[in-house]
């Protein structure tokens, strides 16, 4: 029988629950070694090695990061809505050399060529149950996970986290992050989110290791949403702006007023802006239990705010966590004083080389100052109370429902139609969605602007893309602008649409 790697947790209570699979904390435990076990012995992935989970939201989900983490391997969770050229794209850049899937998404990796690929049910538990469940040594090697993310230029790539000396020590860091993000494995975690997210996945998987149960939703639904946190009597969860704006919007009033979970005591929220109004009518109804935080895949969270603190300073995304500072620069990279509005950096005190861009030496070179410090791209200002402000992003990166979004993958597609001269892609406001994909097209001669032709650029894009990555609109120029050097004036298309809205993101 396994040791529980959960903090105070009863062996035999309920851990995981995805509502048709469910774990006690020590079938989990065992779980958790049989999965490391099978991925070193079983499959002979060495430490560093890399394999990939591409599923639905369901418990395995949760068990493939844990099993990673102490097996010592790098796992990255794919999104699920990637058409198969995508999916086989992160297959092939991580270099997974294993990919535990269900059976819906089987095809896409088969497709791709993995060497390795395990179906969850039948061929999933013959092979756990061939594994030793003998614990692996806390003295070795920890793994993580490797996330794909987008930056300014080129495909999406995989984020790597500087990782703890030991799995021991990754176990003890993650009970200390989930207290700095107010979550004390007090009581159940609700996930609301999916897995192939870093936030809902890790904010659960930190909790966990506290000795919190927690609870997948399969998909977001208000009412399911409800039921679950004040039924299961749910203490910590996670939603994105979207959500809020599809509780308050979606649901009749009656439905919110009736709404009771005093349990509740922290709802995180970040992954993209939200509007004033929409974060005071949350806490108007749900109370002061929401905490905004800013950070990235890369820095993980770098600032936090609780609803006290916003309410004093609507807007804000809140001061810095430990181990962190945040200050504007100048194009010249020289430090800006207190409310002067720049290039945000984060710098690390204890941790050099804080992350870095899976093969790609060049675009982890660009992100960093010196080898403590970093961004995100991010352009705002730091108040004279250390206060991190928003207003616009470097790279002008996309957020729609707390998924992020990258323009010029979106323009490569766009550019292959064979009516299309130029053609810009941005993120305009949405207010369910906090962003929607709008396309600017400068067209060739011979080509007439018009709804029919927008309709088919958008069937063009839908046919190499994600749904979520096909503009919502398209709209068509005489010429887009652009610099002497070449360089799209994002901002200049963006601003008509962004203004009054006090920030561009």
């Amino acid at each position: 029988m396994s040791a529980l790697p959960f903090e105070g947790a009863d062996p035999g209570a309920l851990a995981l629950d995805d509502g048709t699979r469910r774990r006690s904390f020590q079938e989990l435990a065992d779980r958790t070694n049989r999965w490391a076990r099978m991925i070193r012995e079983g499959l002979r992935l060495g430490p560093d090695d890399h394999a990939a989970l591409l599923m639905d939201n369901r418990a395995e989900g949760v068990e493939g990061i844990l099993g990673a983490i102490h097996a010592g391997v790098w796992m990255t969770p794919v999104n699920h809505h990637l058409r198969d050229e995508e999916v086989a794209y992160v297959l092939s850049d991580s270099g997974a050399k294993a990919v535990f899937v269900d059976e819906a998404h089987a095809p896409a990796a088969r497709a791709a060529g993995c060497e390795n690929v395990l179906v969850v049910g039948d061929e999933l538990e013959a092979a756990l149950a061939s594994a030793s469940d003998e614990p692996m040594p806390l003295d070795g090697p920890a793994g993580g996970n490797m996330i794909y993310t987008s930056g300014t230029t080129g495909r999406p790539k995989g984020v790597k986290r500087a990782r703890p000396a030991s799995l021991g020590k990754a176990l003890e860091g993650q009970r200390a992050y989930a207290r700095s993000i107010a979550c004390d494995g007090s009581g159940p975690h609700l996930v609301t989110g999916p897995l192939h997210h870093a936030a809902p996945l890790m904010f659960a998987v930190y909790d966990l290791a506290c000795g919190a149960p927690v609870i997948v939703m399969p998909r977001f639904d208000e009412r399911e949403c409800l039921r679950i946190l004040a039924e299961r009597e749910v203490h910590h969860t996670h939603l994105v702006p979207t959500m809020f704006v599809r509780l308050l919007e979606r649901l009749p009033a009656e439905e919110r007023a009736a709404f009771e979970a005093p349990a509740l005591h922290t709802v995180l929220h970040g992954a993209a802006p939200i509007s004033r109004k929409a974060k005071q009518r949350m806490i108007d109804w749900w109370g002061p239990i929401l905490y905004e935080y800013w950070g990235g895949t890369e820095g993980g969270v770098t600032t936090f705010i609780d609803s006290a603190q916003w309410l004093e300073r609507p807007g804000s995304v809140g001061r810095v966590v430990s181990h962190y500072e945040v200050f504007a620069v100048d194009e010249q990279k020289t430090r800006l004083p207190a409310g002067a509005e720049g290039d945000l950096f984060a710098r690390h005190a204890s941790v050099p080389d804080f992350f870095s861009y899976h093969g790609d030496p060049e675009k982890t070179a660009k992100a960093f100052l010196d080898p403590h410090t970093h961004t995100l791209g991010d352009i705002g200002c730091v108040d004279e109370d250390g206060y991190v402000y928003l207003s616009d992003r470097r790279s002008h990166m996309i957020i729609s429902g707390g998924v992020n979004i990258y323009p010029v993958e979106i323009e490569q597609v766009l550019q292959e139609h064979p009516a299309v001269a130029d053609v810009g892609v941005f993120g305009i406001p949405d207010d369910e969605w906090g962003e929607q994909v709008k396309a600017a097209v400068e067209l060739l001669p011979g080509h007439t602007a018009g709804p029919e032709l927008a309709e088919d650029l958008r069937r063009f894009a839908r046919e190499h893309l994600a749904g979520y990555k096909v503009p919502r609109s398209v709209d068509f120029h005489a010429s887009l602008p652009r610099t002497p050097a070449g360089k799209l004036q994002v901002r200049q298309l963006k601003a008509p649409y962004w203004e009054g809205r006090g920030r561009s993101i």
